[in-house]
C-alpha cells in the first residue's frame, strides 16, 4: 500500500511538469561516464523514451571522447589535446569519424529502437545537417566549428515523430569531415530550433563553489553570476566551454540551459520533471 501511495505522490508531483513541457523541444548532449557505463546508458535511453512518450521532442547529440581514445590507442595513435581540444590530424579524423558514426551512433540508435522504431542516426554529412569550417588556420587539423544547421531536416524528423541521434561531426562544401565539440553542436542545434531547453549531461554534479564538495552545488544562476564565477576562477578548466555554450544558447533564445550529472540514474527525469532538479540551471 505504501508503494502505491508513493507512486501516486510521485505522479501528482510530476504532472504539472509533464503538462508544462508536453510539445516542447529539448536538446540533450550525451557523453562522458554515462556513455561508458552500460547500466547508466540504459537509464539514459529509458529516460529519453519516457520523455518522448509524454509528448516531449528530444534530440540527442553525442560525442564519445573516451571511446575515441581507446580506438586511437588500438592503432598506436596517442590522443593529443591542446587547451582541452583534441588535435585532429587527418589520420585521427578518420578514426574519430569511424568511431562516432559507425560505432557510437549506431549503438545508441539500436538501443533506442529495441522495442520501437523512433530513433534515426545522423552525422553532420547526412542531408548537410551540419555545415562546418576549420576552427584553426592549420592545414592538418580538422577541428571544426558550426557554420549552419539544416533545421528543415530536423523539423521534418521531429514532426514525423522521430528522435534524431546526432554525431558531432560536420562537413564543409567539399565533403571534408570536421570534428566538432559536442557541446557546441548541441548549443547550435538548440539555437536554430528555438529549443525550450539545452541539457548537458556531464561527469560533474553541475557548477559548484568547491569542486570537491557536492554540497556547494549552485542550483540556479544567470549569465551575470556566471561571468562573476569565471572572473573569480570558480568556473575554470573544462567547465568554461560548457557554460559558454549555455550562455550562447540563452542569447539565441533557448529558454533555459542545464548542466547535470549524467552519472546519476534518471538524471534527465529528475532535472526536468521535479521542482528542485539535480544540477545547475542557467538562465539569462
Amino acid at each position: 500500500m505504501l508503494d502505491s501511495l508513493q507512486n501516486i505522490r510521485v505522479l501528482s508531483e510530476t504532472l504539472p511538469f509533464i503538462q508544462e513541457f508536453t510539445g516542447s523541444t529539448i536538446v540533450i548532449k550525451y557523453g562522458g561516464a554515462a556513455m561508458k557505463n552500460d547500466q547508466l546508458k540504459k537509464k539514459v535511453i529509458d529516460d529519453l523514451l519516457f520523455l518522448y512518450f509524454i509528448g516531449i521532442k528530444p534530440i540527442l547529440v553525442h560525442g564519445g571522447g573516451p571511446i575515441i581514445n581507446s580506438w586511437l590507442k588500438r592503432v598506436n595513435l596517442e590522443p593529443k589535446f591542446e587547451n582541452g581540444i583534441r588535435v585532429t590530424d587527418r589520420q585521427t579524423m578518420e578514426i574519430v569519424e569511424m568511431v562516432l558514426v559507425g560505432k557510437v551512433n549506431q549503438n545508441l540508435v539500436t538501443l533506442l529502437n529495441r522495442k520501437y522504431s523512433f530513433a534515426i542516426g545522423l552525422s553532420g554529412k547526412d542531408g548537410n545537417l551540419i555545415k562546418a569550417s576549420k576552427l584553426f588556420d592549420v592545414d592538418d587539423n580538422f577541428v571544426g566549428k558550426v557554420k549552419s544547421i539544416n533545421t528543415t531536416l530536423l523539423n521534418l524528423l521531429l514532426n514525423k515523430g522521430y528522435i534524431p541521434v546526432i554525431t558531432s561531426i560536420g562537413a564543409d562544401e567539399n565533403g571534408q569531415a570536421y570534428n566538432i565539440n559536442a557541446d557546441t553542436v548541441a548549443a547550435a542545434i538548440a539555437i536554430e530550433l528555438k529549443a525550450d531547453k539545452l541539457i548537458l549531461l556531464t561527469d560533474t554534479p553541475g557548477i559548484m563553489y568547491d569542486i570537491n564538495d557536492k554540497s556547494t552545488l549552485v542550483k540556479n544562476l544567470n549569465s551575470t553570476e556566471i561571468n562573476l564565477l569565471k572572473r573569480d576562477q570558480i568556473i575554470s578548466g573544462g567547465m568554461i566551454p560548457k557554460v559558454d555554450c549555455c550562455i550562447s544558447a540563452l542569447q539565441g533564445n533557448v529558454k533555459s540551459t542545464h548542466i547535470i550529472d549524467g552519472r546519476l540514474e534518471h538524471a534527465l527525469l529528475l532535472e526536468i520533471l521535479t521542482s528542485e532538479g539535480i544540477g545547475s540551471m542557467i538562465t539569462l
